[in-house]
């Protein structure tokens, strides 16, 4: 039934929908907020795709060859059509689809539970705003494809006890009919239940099996309207029926793969068992260590990122509904649900002694049901503490933005789109500070445009007049030319920057470890490069270096803006911190051997 006009909410529509569209901006971008493990699985995925082999998963970098399992790479494979469309936007889109199909499935279940369009729109944005999902949900990595498969027994569970809810009302006399209603399991759900599970590991791990089942266990039995043995009985045999086929998906890796014992050891011993031990002790470690035990308990505040306080605000509401006596009992079905979902995933990922705020994800679409759902509890001051930190970082975007036009990397009409979107979000964050209707809405409006302020700053850094010219890309083809690592796989960058280039990482990477003279002075080691390959792309050293220190002695063939990613200590301070050109924008220059 369609609403009538007058109480469609469609500035939240708005919202959502400019939200979606923000997720296709810049897609193809290498300054999309990602994770610097990304261009580790595209190598893999390339070098597979080269092989021209599904199995086994390939790849030049020491001791990553099976660090996740195949079906993210034969995404990968199947979304480039083997190395023929080869883009990051391509790699990047299935992760966006599947972070669409799982916002439609939570604003649905919120819509369905509230009863108004609002609370699904609400939810919808919500999720789409969370940093997770927008670092996480549109880059190529796992975090899209296994939230959505690994959600989908959830989701059931919550359809069965959302339409039990009318059927309760309407036969209560009838408890045979009550429990059956809530009961919605047989063998065949049980079964899509475990392909679900066993897709979503095939994309991580077979660890993710365990939560996955135990928060489908405790959300079927804590909602059920009458708890006994036979539906506990059925809830086990049913849900270890459907882990045991989950782990038999994913065991198909050792069955097809070609070196299953590597998969064992770098896969299971190496990448999962690994973070289970630690050699300070397990208490020790989980109280004192790297990953101690309570920063687990912000994870999901943390994965909101600027919603943060905003998260913060729907526990306090939780607490003060116990404080308040309102029972377990008196909790509707849905809400059961959802509670068992966020509680399983925290403890079960409070135990390993590596604990990290991205494997609980897949539990953000809870969150994002339960704050739409507790909307109007949440108090306003939460989300003013949104509205200041989102205005001096919408401030320094501008400023960066301004900087970027004064050294010509911004064209005029970039600039001030830029500063226009951001300025929009300045008076909308202002809004929400004095007119109180309006402060939470203005608050995931500040978030939008800090996102989209972001993304068109970076952007003039990704278009085509910001790399090199089609003559040097064309002169580059076949040739060896040495790039710059920085990080773990990052010298896969240079292969869509110089596409047919043969690309090797200089700054020490796996087996090339000291091959190419890192301990030499920068001036040595560039002419060494220069000796070893064809090019060698190197970025400027100072800000007082206006060009190559190999200069004359070499020739530039082009060059282009680098944005500076890691810094010492001492390199940004308050005192440079409104000059961004000092510390964050360098040259990078692509260089061959001179002619004799």
């Amino acid at each position: 039934m369609v609403p009538p006009r007058s109480t469609i909410p469609w500035l939240w529509l708005a919202l959502v929908g400019f939200a979606a569209l923000l997720y296709f901006y810049g897609l193809n971008s290498a300054y999309a907020p990602t994770n610097g493990d990304e261009m580790v699985y595209i190598h893999i995925a390339r070098m597979t795709a080269e092989s021209g082999h599904w199995l086994p998963l390939q790849s030049e970098i020491l001791d990553t060859r099976n660090t996740k399992p195949p079906l993210l790479f034969w995404q990968a494979i199947a979304a480039g059509d083997w190395g023929r469309n080869w883009n990051l936007y391509g790699l990047r889109l299935p992760s966006v689809l599947y972070t669409f199909a799982t916002t439609a499935l939570l604003g649905f279940f919120a819509h369905r539970i509230s009863g108004r369009v609002r609370t699904a729109c609400i939810a919808a944005a919500l999720y789409l705003l969370f940093f997770s999902t927008f670092r996480y949900g549109r880059a190529y990595l796992t975090s899209a494809p296994e939230t959505f498969w690994l959600a989908l027994p959830m989701w059931w569970v919550l359809w069965l006890r959302v339409r039990g809810t009318t059927a309760t009302t309407q036969a209560s006399s009838n408890a045979r009919t009550v429990v059956n209603n809530f009961t919605g399991m047989d063998w065949g759900i049980f079964t899509l239940m475990g392909i679900a599970m066993g897709l979503g590991s095939a994309y991580k791990s077979f660890a993710l099996v365990a939560p996955a089942a135990a928060a489908i266990w405790c959300a079927w039995l804590a909602s059920a309207p009458r708890l006994n043995w036979p539906l506990a009985i059925r809830a086990t045999v049913g849900l270890t029926w459907s882990a045991a086929l989950a782990i038999g998906i994913f065991a198909l890796w050792f069955v097809l793969d070609p070196d299953p014992a590597s998969v064992w050891q770098e896969f299971v011993l190496a990448e999962n068992a690994g973070k289970m031990s630690n050699t300070q002790g397990y208490w020790y470690a989980a109280l004192f260590g790297a990953y101690p035990m309570w920063t687990q308990l912000l994870a999901y505040p943390v994965n909101a990122g600027l919603l943060f306080f905003g998260v913060l605000g729907l526990g306090w509401v939780a607490l003060k509904v116990a404080f308040k006596r309102q029972t377990y009992v008196q909790l509707t079905p849905a809400s059961r649900v959802l509670l068992a979902w966020v509680i399983v995933w925290l403890v079960v990922f409070t135990i390993p002694s590596q604990r990290s705020e991205r494997y609980l994800i897949p539990a953000m679409p809870a969150i994002a049901i339960a704050m739409a759902l507790a909307w109007d509890r949440i108090a306003k001051a939460w989300f003013w503490i949104t509205l200041t930190i989102a205005v001096p970082a919408l401030v320094m975007l501008a400023r960066v933005a301004w900087v970027m036009g004064d050294l010509h990397i911004a064209s005029g009409p970039q600039l001030a789109i830029t500063l226009i979107v951001a300025c929009a979000g300045l008076a909308g964050a202002s809004a929400g500070f004095f007119i109180n209707r309006w402060t939470k809405p203005a608050a995931l409006a500040a978030v939008l445009a800090l996102y989209a302020t972001f993304g068109l700053m970076v952007q003039p850094l990704s278009t085509t007049d910001a790399g090199y010219s089609p003559a040097v890309l064309a002169h580059m083809r076949a040739k060896r030319v040495a790039v710059p690592n920085g990080f773990t796989g990052q010298f896969e960058r240079f292969r869509f920057i110089l596409p047919g280039a043969r690309i090797t990482p200089y700054d020490a990477e796996g087996r090339n470890t000291g091959a190419f003279q890192p301990d030499l002075p920068p001036a040595e080691r560039l002419s060494f490069l220069l000796e070893q390959f064809d090019a060698v792309v190197w970025l400027q050293d100072r800000l007082d270096q206006p060009q190559p220190g190999c200069l004359p002695g070499c020739t530039l063939l082009g060059s282009r803006w680098h944005v500076k990613s890691r810094h010492k200590a001492g390199e940004v301070t308050l005192d440079n911190l409104w000059y961004p050109q000092q510390w964050l924008f360098r040259r990078e220059w692509l260089v061959a051997k001179a002619a004799k």
